[in-house]
């Protein structure tokens, strides 16, 4: 699923009008009606609904809903900012059919006096439910006059609050995290794809729906701009066939540890065993490999042999030890708990240089990297690096200041220039891929600012990779969307304060059986059904 700009949704818009026939108000009247459904579902004890709308198409986007709703029994109000007879195009043909079909009573608010005296009725007698459906996608902040009179009134109100399309006051192009003077919202329903402030903003703490509303897939423009990582989690979802072993899904080789960080490539192994991986080696030094093996009776271990310092020796890596380390596996990965002592740092570079298979470098594996990216080159192989902001600066040579000036940008340069995928941590984690597309995935949440987490996240990379060798794109996308996802879930049963990375292994399960897409064929980029 495409992430468009506000331009490109008008585009999608006036193709699919000019183009595929199908009219602007059947794309309103659509519209209307998936706002209504959400609502209904959604607030199921909903009685009384207020929709809140401006003059234009949002504007008759909430007229069509509230026609809905008060046909199905609801007892609805609309509290139009402006005159009716200011309403052009579509929107005045949604309120003309609202007041042939319905006895729904609409305020036509034109100074602030007026507006006032109808929050104070309102206020008197309060609705269960409003919708903002003041401006949308092609507005440009910041609001005005009455529509910022109606913000502060309602960001101080109590009342559940759906947004039509974008809360009103954000700027659809906007990939800030949060945005002054807007309305608030409990939850969104936009149309046809995601826009950039829904993937990037925490508009709210609710629900963001995707309906479609009849434009086809052809309208919308392609390109290499964003994409959404929650598309690709349909790989995850087809049955296995019934004639499987364990051969036919990858052998993970995760490669790692040192005396005191024995924690990381143990989680990294319980990920992989949990994401799928046919079967996981972790091979650590002898020091800590009983630790290591008891994670789970299900690991392999291989011990390695270590240097005084605890680490790595690179003679594990050297001749017929490094032939014998790799014998059988499909996928490599690199760096949980591995250290930057001693010869650790040279493993992590011969197992790159020394090797063809797909590898996924993480933790002290990039650290290893440090002022040698000239080495990280991906072409001809599948290479994956999952850096959090700190290490990106340090493989490009930047602050963690500019790193997250302009995340885009520079995750599409490294991963284009080093023929790499690069999994970009943080606030909405990218995926950057060398063609030059990117991903940015919607799920996750605070708990997950844990130590373990990007350890977590290495073994269900790999795992993906190893079940999925020829399709690494959506390999690795569903890795990091099944990852915050997972943690997600834990959240939802425990205080996101005591959420152990862990935790987030233990409810890969619900994560993989959950599907974006609910029974009324609403796509849910953020939030849990």
């Amino acid at each position: 699923m495409r992430v468009l700009t506000a331009a490109e949704m008008g585009q999608v818009d006036r193709r699919t009008a000019e183009e595929f026939g199908t009219p602007l108000s059947a794309l309103m009247e659509a519209a209307g009606h998936a706002v209504a459904t959400f609502v209904q579902r959604r607030f199921p004890q909903t009685r009384r609904v207020v929709a809140l709308c401006g003059k234009g198409n949002n504007g008759g986007d909430g007229v069509v809903a509230a026609r809905v709703l008060a046909q199905a029994g609801l007892k609805t109000q609309v509290v139009l900012l402006g005159k009716i007879d200011a309403i052009k195009g579509e929107a005045s043909d949604a309120m003309a059919r609202l007041r042939a079909e319905t006895k729904v009573p609409i305020y036509e608010i034109d100074d602030k006096a007026a507006l006032q005296q109808t929050f104070v009725e309102l206020k008197l007698n309060p609705a269960d439910l409003l919708l903002d459906a003041v401006v949308g996608t092609g507005f440009r902040p910041p609001l005005r006059n009455l529509a910022a009179v109606a913000r502060d009134w309602i960001n101080q109100s109590n009342v559940p609050v759906v947004a039509v399309d974008l809360p009103s006051g954000w700027d659809a192009d906007s990939t800030n995290q949060t945005v002054e003077g807007a309305f608030r919202a409990d939850a969104v329903v936009t149309f046809t794809a995601p826009k950039l402030a829904h993937v990037f903003g925490y508009m709210t703490t609710g629900p963001v729906v995707v309906a479609n509303i009849g434009s086809p897939e052809e309208a919308i423009p392609a390109g290499d701009g964003l994409h959404w990582t929650g598309s690709s989690k349909a790989i995850a979802e087809k049955p296995r066939s019934p004639n499987s072993n364990k051969g036919k899904y990858g052998h993970v080789l995760i490669v790692g540890g040192s005396y005191g960080t024995a924690g990381a490539p143990a989680m990294s192994s319980l990920a992989a065993l949990r994401t799928g991986a046919g079967l996981v080696t972790a091979a650590v030094p002898k020091s800590v490999a009983d630790l290591v093996a008891g994670i789970a009776p299900e690991l392999m271990l291989k011990p390695l042999e270590e240097g005084s310092d605890g680490a790595v020796a690179l003679s594990n890596v050297e001749g017929s030890q490094l032939e014998e380390l790799l014998q059988r596996m499909t996928v490599l990965a690199v760096g949980p708990g591995l250290s930057q002592r001693g010869e650790a740092s040279a493993v992590a570079r011969e197992l790159l240089e020394k090797t063809t298979l797909p590898i996924v470098i993480d933790a002290d594996g990039l650290n290893a990297f440090d002022g040698k990216d000239e080495l990280l080159n991906g072409a001809g192989r599948t290479l994956v690096l999952t850096p959090h902001p700190g290490e990106m600066a340090r493989l490009a040579g930047l602050t963690v200041k500019d790193v997250e000036a302009d995340r885009i940008s520079l995750a599409r340069k490294f991963a284009t220039e080093h023929k790499l995928t690069l999994v970009l941590k943080g606030w909405r984690t990218l995926v950057a891929h060398p063609d030059g597309r990117i991903a940015v995935n919607t799920t996750g949440n605070p708990a997950m600012s844990k130590g373990g987490s990007g350890d977590i996240l290495t073994g269900i990379v790999a795992a993906m990779l190893a079940q999925y060798p020829d399709d690494v794109a959506h390999a690795v996308e569903t890795a990091v969307y099944l990852h915050g996802l997972a943690a997600d879930f834990a959240v939802r049963e425990m205080d996101e304060h005591t959420v152990l990375a862990t935790d987030t292994v233990m409810h890969l399960s619900n994560a993989f059986r959950y599907r974006v897409k609910d029974e009324d064929g609403l796509v849910w980029i953020c939030g849990l059904r």
